[in-house]
């Protein structure tokens, strides 16, 4: 940590830094309590002179494109995780800044997977200064054992787009992997031999970076139709062999449970939104790519036919759950700000009822309003909860950063937020008296939904009242966690960590919610 930088406790009492990477920051004031100021950030103007009049702005390679975008030590580099897993863009990008010589860049991802853990080797020969994105798996250990340079910044999709919105990062080269492209730039993540759904995640970069290259493997003649990102907003377009393999978006996160206990989790919560009224005609919800949200949207698709109702959109990360529904009638549409797999791959190629949409509609808390908020609700999953309802998505009771956050904090706001989580795993209570990490604040939370029980926050009597004459089995949280601990030995031992911050997670508005402090060696 810097030498004028502090540790001060912000309004849930976490100790967060004043400081990072150079960069003053604010602490968490509390949910609605921060209010923005300022202008939103904008790149250069440039001019049409300075770009090929017939419109084609193919170069050789991605090396000459660095080049031309003026790659030099300390850059901020962005790209964007559609292909999750499978991508074959952004390694190959950092890679080759360091063959050009390039040092201390900063990586700006929308999120990591376990594809991109050589980074590491990058990091250690000082190519990769830090990583401003999520750190999933290696990256997270590297980074929790104090071996990142710099402080990794974990923010929300959403906190994501306000960051590069606000100007509180600046990205100098946004690099999008397109399964489509035309040599003016235009481009489409739905169509083409990679196609990987919804490039939303890229939008805010490809409007604001100071420079844009597109890396395409299916180049097509002008007009890209559809197009998703806009050739009006990119410098350069480059063909490679493969941008991606999108067989491994679908990834261990989005394969429906087969527990009978997390089964008997998901049909409960199912129950729940049927009881309490929520599920209704025309009524709205998301859930989770987790394996019990996957199984609630199957519970609650049959609830919903044996009723009689249908849903006026469902809000995705998109799989093939949720397109039953849209085919099978149950809603009226999709709004997709991820595709999760590739039955929602092709439905968002066919379907125009299946709709693209970016962090800025579904998400950003410092816009006119978004998505999120306007979801009835939400079932999201957690790796820990505490008895004032506050959870984290981050870390493990070990202390290892291994998760990012994705859209989990933005859908908060809906009208009935739902984590529908094991009370323990491995034999570790889920259940605690304080989290390791807060992701997103108790006040927020209306119900955690377990095998052994459904915890109702008490600040949701309407919802207590609505439920009294249910067959549930509702409980207090204490209650629940005391009879885990009985039988798993008590609370989880608590990890054991340095003074040093290695890591800060944002929240919506981009102050700092909580720290990610370095594991101690054992």
């Amino acid at each position: 940590m810097k030498k004028d930088a502090k540790l001060v406790k912000n309004a849930l009492g976490r100790r967060v830094p004043t400081v990072v990477n150079g960069i003053e920051q604010t602490p968490y004031k509390g949910v609605g309590r921060f209010e923005p100021t300022g202008r939103k950030q904008a790149p250069p103007v440039r001019s049409c002179r300075d770009y090929p009049a017939d419109g084609d702005k193919r170069v050789a390679s991605l090396e000459e494109a660095l080049k031309k975008c003026g790659l030099r030590d300390g850059m901020v580099i962005s790209s964007h995780h559609h292909f999750r897993n499978g991508d074959r863009v952004a390694l190959r990008v950092l890679e080759t800044a360091a063959k050009m010589g390039a040092k201390d860049l900063m990586w700006f991802p929308s999120a990591s997977f376990p594809c991109h853990e050589p980074v590491i080797e990058l990091m250690d020969k000082g190519v990769v200064h830090h990583i401003e994105g999520s750190m999933n798996g290696p990256l997270g250990r590297y980074c929790s054992h104090g071996k990142m340079r710099g402080m990794g910044v974990l923010r929300s999709h959403g906190g994501r787009w306000q960051a590069i919105q606000d100007g509180e990062v600046k990205i100098d080269i946004a690099i999008i992997a397109a399964p489509t492209a035309d040599p003016f730039g235009n481009c489409d993540g739905s169509h083409g031999p990679s196609a990987c759904g919804s490039l939303g995640f890229a939008l805010a970069d490809s409007i604001y970076a100071e420079n844009v290259i597109v890396v395409t493997d299916n180049l097509v003649p002008f007009p890209c139709i559809p197009w998703q990102i806009q050739g009006n907003n990119v410098d350069y377009v480059v063909e490679v062999d493969s941008v991606g393999d999108p067989s491994k978006i679908v990834s261990g996160t989005t394969v429906i449970t087969r527990s009978p206990d997390r089964q008997r989790i998901a049909r409960q919560v199912a129950q729940m939104l049927r009881d309490c009224g929520i599920m209704r005609e025309g009524f709205s919800f998301q859930a989770g790519a987790g394996g019990i949200a996957l199984a609630f949207v199957t519970y609650l698709s049959a609830m919903m036919r044996e009723a009689g109702i249908k849903a006026r959109f469902v809000r995705g990360g998109s799989t093939k759950y949720l397109v039953e529904m849209l085919e099978t009638g149950l809603t009226d549409y999709i709004l997709d700000g991820q595709t999760f797999d590739l039955d929602g791959v092709r439905s968002i190629a066919e379907d125009p009822r299946h709709v693209p949409t970016s962090p800025f509609t579904s998400y950003n808390f410092h816009g006119k309003g978004n998505f999120a908020s306007m979801v009835d609700a939400v079932v999201l999953g957690a790796t820990e909860v505490d008895v004032d309802f506050n959870a984290n998505v981050n870390t493990h009771s070990d202390g290892l950063l291994l998760h990012g956050i994705g859209g989990w904090q933005n859908c908060l706001t809906a009208g009935c937020t739902i984590l529908a989580v094991p009370s323990f795993r491995d034999r570790i209570p889920v259940i605690v008296d304080q989290v390791t990490t807060v992701t997103g604040p108790g006040e927020l939370i209306d119900v955690i939904a377990t095998e052994r029980g459904i915890a109702i926050n008490p600040r949701r009597q309407d919802l207590l009242d609505a439920l009294a004459g249910s067959d549930l089995p509702i409980r207090p949280i204490e209650e629940i966690k005391a009879e885990v601990e009985g039988f798993c030995g008590g609370p989880p031992q608590r990890a054991r960590f340095t003074d040093k911050p290695v890591a800060v997670i944002k929240w919506v508005d981009g102050t700092v919610i909580d720290t990610v402090f370095q594991v101690e060696e054992d």
